[in-house]
């Protein structure tokens, strides 16, 4: 110890009665000897809970605190989503608990960091596992989630599987509630599990009606039926009776039990592969706008495919594309993507490309879709986990060479690095398919502006990561953290760093640790007052010998940057500007100080599941400063600048941050 600091030390009486303590127990220590590891364990964790307590120490690698949630407000967060009322959406759904499932009781808790207060909200449908992005007017659109919980091997009782059911009926649907009865023409019986409504047929393609393609019908003669495309929907069925005699793998016609005459003749069945295998989730075609002024759910349209796991990724135009997930008979979708425009709350069909489900999709230059490979799982391993550039336009796709470990990108994080016009995106951690026990410390950084981008290596983690949380600062900075080095958390491998990534100089260092445990379902944030608010984790098991159950971690932890704690009472102010930013694509603000501020940036709030986060990015702003006030031009690039609610940061030459100011781009 220097003898600076050694005086330092000394001036101040808490310093010393911590140094008394640590002495004391040090001397306990020494008599305990060999016989009395604990005691060295509980002298270890004293003196690291004094370290990280120094103002030294949190200055040069920040500081993480518990946040005081009541009883009532804990729940599973599985999304979270900063709203432009600075307001935190946790969505749970179900949670991942099947007994809230089966009771209908779906959380949602809306928590304002600032004055650390939280509200239950409504929850219609069960959201677990749905696809969330920011709107234009700064609502979150919520789509998809879970119609029924998965079954193992060995837990499957009653044979299930797809129905289709066919209606040639041109003049009206059929509506068919859950329960429904479909019969073979052997006796066997399949019911429903959902309620499902089957359109009315169309015509055919090229059909002219009952007058025929050779004209005029003549006297006496019966007008032939015009050619019609039966409608069509899917249901998932279960047999009525266990065991594998209703086991099917053709298909076969059933009849719908209780239907009479035409609707009985138009309306049947037709079964796809009906076995006793794994039942996988299922998802729901519900979709919402949860509104942060009202704090409730409007509905909207329901998409046209039902979706578990899906990713929704906002356009350059405002509108939104859902993407992959499991349907409504837990088969991975096989590339039906859909479209949400905002302004008629309707979803039409887009561009046919099939993706494991939460792919990562990232909005670049031109209006093109970056897929990192980064994904959550669902899906065959040869398929659909190559990285590339996606062209929304042409429907074409362009793969991505150089990475590294490309079978070890599940569960991976990937983000587009700060500042968003070097459309630079990186590729942290991940694992292998499936339940498997690879992870890697790999990163890769892929420079999108090349002619020709390659995947490069960028700085190892410190080990095998999955899970990792990844949140972009506003000093252009990455804060990294958590995550397990198996799946799930397995073996008691969560990992207690975070670390901080440096785009200039392409390198990792160190950040306080945090000390409650993440890996699946975790999500990070970045708060409007500069500091990164961390949730959730679902481990498979309790202890290392993976003998106990695991049970959802629903404590919540907000890690303070060392900037922070170097300058936070002295930082930057920003006062007044506008909420919306005007056609001259300028903002001025007022501050006290405009010669400390040294850098602007504009960042889009997060929406984020699943290690997933498609919505964060900063854009790097034009600065021009005045005697008590700063401008900033904001790009005219939709692709750059999605519409939307931002938060406007400025910082200082020391990365000091300022608290956000919101301001909606149009």
């Amino acid at each position: 110890m220097s003898r600076n600091a050694e005086n330092k030390y000394r001036k101040n009486p808490r310093n010393r009665a911590t140094r008394r303590a640590a002495l004391g127990v040090g001397g306990i220590v020494v008599l305990a000897g060999l016989n009395a590891p604990a005691a060295v364990e509980f002298a270890d964790a004293e003196y690291h809970e004094y370290k990280i307590a120094q103002p030294e120490y949190q200055a040069k690698y920040g500081s993480w605190s518990r946040v005081d949630i009541p009883a009532k407000y804990r729940t599973n967060a599985i999304h979270a989503a900063l709203l432009h009322t600075g307001k935190v959406l946790i969505v749970a759904g179900s949670g991942n608990e099947q007994r809230k499932f089966n009771a209908g009781s779906f959380d949602t808790v809306l928590w304002d960091p600032k004055a650390n207060t939280f509200k239950k909200i409504p929850t219609p449908a069960d959201f677990f596992c749905s696809g969330h992005t920011q709107l234009p007017d700064g609502r979150l659109l919520v789509a998809g989630g879970t119609a029924r919980y998965e079954l193992l091997d060995g837990e499957v009782k009653r044979a299930g599987g797809g129905m289709r059911v066919k209606n040639e009926s041109a003049v009206k649907a059929v509506f068919l509630k859950k329960g429904t009865r479909f019969r073979s023409p052997a006796g066997v019986e399949y019911v429903s599990r959902f309620d499902v409504t089957v359109p009315k047929a169309r015509p055919a393609a090229g059909a002219v009606g009952a007058v025929g393609a050779a004209g005029a019908v003549r006297p006496g003669q019966a007008a032939a039926p015009a050619p019609v495309v039966a409608g069509e929907a899917r249901v998932f069925v279960e047999a009525v009776e266990a065991g594998p005699l209703s086991v099917t793998e053709k298909q076969a016609q059933y009849d719908i039990v209780g239907l009479t005459g035409k609707d009985a003749a138009n309306t049947y069945g037709l079964s796809e592969k009906i076995t006793l295998d794994k039942q996988d989730f299922q998802g729901i075609r519900t979709a919402y706008e949860f509104d942060p002024v009202a704090e409730r759910y409007v509905p909207v349209d329901p998409m046209q495919k039902a979706r578990w796991y899906p990713t929704l990724v906002g356009l350059d135009d405002g509108r939104v594309l859902a993407v992959s997930g499991l349907d409504d008979v837990g088969m991975i979708d096989p590339g039906d993507n859909e479209i949400y425009d905002p302004r008629t709350k309707k979803w039409s069909p887009g561009p046919k490309r099939y993706f494991p489900t939460y792919p990562a999709l990232f909005l670049t230059k031109g209006g093109k879709l970056f897929y990192t490979s980064s994904n959550a799982g669902y899906g065959p391993a040869d398929q659909g986990r190559e990285p590339g550039l996606w062209d929304l336009r042409t429907n074409t796709f362009r793969k991505v060479p150089g990475l590294r470990d490309p079978d070890e990108t599940e569960t991976s994080s990937s983000l587009l690095l700060p500042p968003a016009q070097d459309q630079k995106v990186m590729i942290l951690g991940g694992g292998g398919v499936g339940e498997s026990r690879r992870s890697t410390p790999r990163t890769a950084v892929v420079d999108l502006k090349q002619d020709n981008p390659v995947f490069k290596d960028g700085p190892d983690l410190p080990q095998g990561t999955r899970y990792l949380n990844s949140v972009i600062m506003p000093d252009d900075s990455v804060f990294t953290t958590n995550g397990s080095e198996d799946y799930r958390g397995r073996s008691a491998s969560n990992i207690f760093k975070a670390q901080f990534y440096d785009p200039k100089s392409n390198a990792f260092h160190e950040a306080a640790a945090p000390t409650v445990g993440r890996n699946y379902h975790s999500e990070a944030l970045l708060l409007p007052d500069g500091r990164v608010a961390t949730f959730g984790s679902d481990p498979l098991f309790d202890d290392q010998q993976n003998t106990k159950l695991g049970h959802f971690e629903q404590r919540m932890e907000v890690f303070t940057p060392p900037a922070l704690h170097r300058n936070g009472k002295n930082r930057p102010v920003l006062e007044g500007g506008p909420r919306e930013l005007g056609k001259d694509r300028r903002a001025t603000y007022r501050t006290d100080h405009p010669e400390r501020v040294a850098k602007a940036r504009l960042m889009r709030p997060s929406a984020v599941t699943h290690t997933t986060d498609v919505e964060q990015r900063s854009i790097e702003l034009g600065l021009t400063k005045d005697t008590h006030s700063v401008t900033v031009d904001v790009p005219d690039d939709r692709a750059l600048v999605p519409p939307g609610w931002y938060m406007l940061f400025v910082t200082d030459a020391q990365g000091t941050p300022s608290e956000a100011r919101w301001i909606q781009v149009k």
